[in-house]
């Protein structure tokens, strides 16, 4: 097992990483000094529930623990008001109290929703993300918890730590493929934007990750936490680095609203949002290779790289408005300056972005 660790201070926690971690959370959870006398609550999801809800509540309740738990629709579509809702209800007629723990037991769209009922009820209170997809490798560190808007993504929301991840590497091996190939997305983005080292071991070890071979598992999602951890211990509210882990977002965000949260999954849409800032670092005189790499990196794990073509230009780019870093008329965008580095510029105009749609949607035609 690998044990990382976030350092925010009195905010700090650890993330554990390894197999059969799930059958040991009582464990964990005494070892924190969680406490007992409240209810608990887990929320997942209809995928996750009837896999592994029943071996975390048995090893939660063997150590002495009473759980009560929300089973939500799996998919995008859940990280609703409506659902933040019916959750907070459940937690409400549970007698959850200011002592008690969500438990967020998923992917990222149930670490997100858990997540901000966490910090929503009694005005906060503890939250532990127990991730099951590669995908939330990168959502259940940092704190960021959040419900969408049909407008925009991840509009509603809140900054809120969890005190601890327990990352079972073994819950991996029942993903399916395309939610295999969406979480490596995200993987990647962290060699993209801190380490080109990173990057090219991820190139080299495609089919392995693909494979969910175990030991490529642990090591490149230790080291994709280890990069996010050292990034928001530095800047935990955005202020100024973090902002680097948006690679691939502010685009990427834009075509999940505007297929409806249904179309792409959130890895497939961020990929295609990588390559077009790359493809926009070019346009702006970076060299040709970085486009060259990133695309042909996202090929390698059978990730979109292109725009469909029956996508509107003009629904893409007022999601875009609606995104949280379009600031003052000017779009906040992360940008490759090589592969393993990145910078945050304000001079990208909704123009270069449309002018970028289209180039990829041509693309995507010649395919």
């Amino acid at each position: 097992m690998r044990t990382l660790q976030v350092d925010l201070g009195e905010r700090s926690y650890p993330i554990y990483i390894g197999g059969g971690l799930l059958a040991e959370t009582g464990e964990y959870f005494e070892r924190h000094n969680l406490a007992k006398k409240s209810p608990l609550l887990i929320v997942t999801d209809e995928h996750v529930g009837p896999l592994y809800l029943s071996k975390l509540e048995t090893s939660l309740q063997n150590s002495g623990y009473r759980t009560i738990s929300k089973v939500v629709k799996a998919g995008e579509k859940s990280k609703s008001l409506e659902v933040f809702e019916e959750i907070m209800t459940t937690a409400i007629e549970g007698g959850l109290d200011r002592h008690s723990v969500v438990i967020a037991l998923g992917g990222g769209v149930v670490g997100d929703l858990a997540g901000f009922v966490a910090a929503s009820y009694m005005r906060g209170v503890k939250f532990v993300q127990i991730p099951t997809t590669i995908l939330a490798h990168d959502s259940s560190v940092g704190g960021k918890v959040a419900v969408n808007h049909r407008l925009a993504k991840n509009m509603i929301g809140a900054f809120h730590q969890p005190e601890m991840v327990l990352y079972d590497v073994d819950t991996l091996q029942t993903l399916p493929e395309r939610d295999v190939r969406s979480g490596l997305s995200e993987m990647i983005k962290h060699g993209l934007i801190w380490d080109k080292s990173f990057t090219d071991w991820c190139r080299d070890q495609s089919d392995k990750l693909l494979d969910l071979d175990p030991e490529s598992l642990v090591y490149g999602l230790t080291l994709g936490c280890s990069i996010k951890a050292q990034v928001v211990s530095t800047d935990e509210r955005e202020h100024g680095l973090r902002a680097i882990l948006n690679l691939g977002h502010t685009l990427g965000h834009a075509l999940e609203a505007t297929g409806g949260y249904g179309q792409f999954l959130h890895g497939e849409a961020i990929s295609i949002g990588m390559v077009a800032a790359a493809k926009i670092a070019v346009n702006r005189g970076r060299d040709q290779s970085i486009y060259l790499v990133t695309k042909d990196l996202f090929e390698r794990f059978g990730l979109p790289t292109t725009i469909p073509s029956q996508m509107n230009e003009d629904d893409i780019i007022a999601a875009m408005m609606h995104d949280k870093k379009f600031k003052e008329n000017q779009i906040i965008y992360v940008l490759p300056i090589s592969i393993g580095e990145v910078e945050i510029v304000n001079d990208v105009t909704a123009d270069d972005v449309r002018h970028v749609i289209q180039e990829l949607k041509e693309e995507g035609q010649h395919v």
